[in-house]
């Protein structure tokens, strides 16, 4: 029981966490064109 006491807070932090990385990368466009970076091809030349 003693270990729950420290593990609920953990686990709501991680998911406090991941929530604001998720925020981030939408409010900074990350998934803005997801299509069009599928049809581009990689440029590997040097």
């Amino acid at each position: 029981m003693p270990s729950l006491y420290l593990l609920i807070p953990i686990g709501l932090g991680v998911v406090f966490v991941a929530i604001g990385v998720f925020l981030w990368a939408t409010a900074s466009g990350q998934f803005d064109d997801l299509d069009e970076q599928s049809t581009q091809l990689p440029d590997d030349e040097p």
